[in-house]
């Protein structure tokens, strides 16, 4: 079995990968996320580890996206603690960084400790650790990156400032996707996508539908359809399996008033 995400090693994601999968797997790494779905679409992985979700910034909208496009399916989730650190070349000091290179959410989530450094230029890059990546083969003093712990170590990199992120809890929550769709008897939470048109009371009958079944919805998202017509497709996140009988009566009557209904995954709930 081969799992593939997108970074290097010492990214959240390889954190994310480890915690689901183990350290004796296979791995692949990518430089974007979709080039995690083609890896899965030409067989070359049978697993993606993507971020969807952080509890400070919110959705990573861009997988959102993919999911639909590829067709693929949700396995399994877990979450990851983001503590980011700046990290230098040894006998670096803050006083010396000139540039500092990171994830884009990297900065964001880091915004109240970055306001101490107002002349510094901020680069951004596809991944944390590729920035950390960066900063190790240049070894110049003047670059720093934001990235993990983890990220310092693989790359002998100095913590020049730790945990600097805004948020002390700040998580990421990463998916599995596969081609195939799984499941079983202890599977207790799902995704499904469909789309409604720009109509009033649209959606309200959608969450009716739920309320009226006593599902908990977790999680909605949407998302435009693209067609230029204000129309949304929603990703939504509900807790039962699917055997339940009141999901499966939701799932029937909200397939028919819906356009586009699809499962994107049974998988277990992360705790």
């Amino acid at each position: 079995m081969i799992v593939g995400y997108q970074g290097v090693p010492g990214s959240y994601s390889e954190q994310a990968l480890i915690q689901l999968f183990g350290n004796e797997k296979n791995t692949k790494y990518y430089k974007e996320f979709e080039d995690v779905f083609a890896a899965l679409k030409n067989d070359e992985i049978d697993y993606g580890i993507l971020p969807i979700e952080n509890s400070t910034t919110g959705s990573i909208v861009q997988n959102y996206d993919l999911l639909k496009k590829y067709g693929y399916y949700i396995t399994a989730e877990t979450s990851v603690k983001v503590e980011h650190n700046l990290l230098g070349i040894s006998g670096a000091a803050i006083d010396d960084i000139t540039h500092i290179f990171s994830h884009p959410q990297g900065f964001e989530q880091s915004t109240i400790f970055l306001k101490r450094l107002p002349n510094v230029k901020h680069v951004a890059y596809h991944n944390t650790a590729i920035g950390a990546e960066y900063v190790k083969k240049e070894a110049k003093k003047t670059n720093a990156a934001i990235a993990s712990k983890r990220a310092a170590e693989l790359y002998n990199l100095e913590i020049l400032e730790s945990n600097i992120q805004n948020n002390k809890e700040n998580w990421t929550r990463f998916i599995v996707v596969s081609k195939e769709a799984e499941s079983n008897q202890f599977s207790n939470k799902m995704t499904i996508l469909f789309e409604i048109p720009h109509k009033i009371g649209s959606l309200y009958h959608i969450l009716e539908e739920f309320a009226k079944s006593k599902i908990n919805m977790s999680k909605i998202e949407s998302r435009p359809v693209g067609d230029g017509t204000f129309s949304y497709c929603f990703y939504i996140d509900i807790e039962g399996n699917k055997d339940d009988d009141n999901i499966k009566n939701a799932f029937e009557n909200i397939s028919e008033i819906t356009k586009d209904f699809k499962i994107l995954g049974f998988y277990n709930k992360n705790v």
